[in-house]
C-alpha cells in the first residue's frame, strides 16, 4: 500500500481517531515525541550518507 494513496480525508480520519484515543491533553506530548524521533532519524540518515560519501572518496583516492 502506498502511503500517498491515503489522501487528506484519510489523514483527517486518522487524526480524529488519535484524538479520541489519547485525548487533547496527551496530543502535545505525542507530537513532541514524534518530532524528536523524526529529527533523530533524519540526523542518523544524514550521518550514514556522509559516512558513505567519505568512504567513497577514500576509495577513489586510493585508486
Amino acid at each position: 500500500m502506498n502511503l500517498a494513496a491515503i489522501g487528506v480525508p484519510g489523514l483527517i480520519i486518522i487524526l480524529v481517531i488519535i484524538l479520541i484515543l489519547f485525548g487533547p491533553r496527551k496530543l502535545p506530548e505525542i507530537g513532541s515525541a514524534v518530532g524528536k524521533t523524526l529529527a533523530e532519524f533524519k540526523k542518523s540518515t544524514r550521518d550514514i550518507m556522509n559516512d558513505d560519501d567519505d568512504a567513497e572518496k577514500k576509495s577513489e583516492s586510493k585508486k
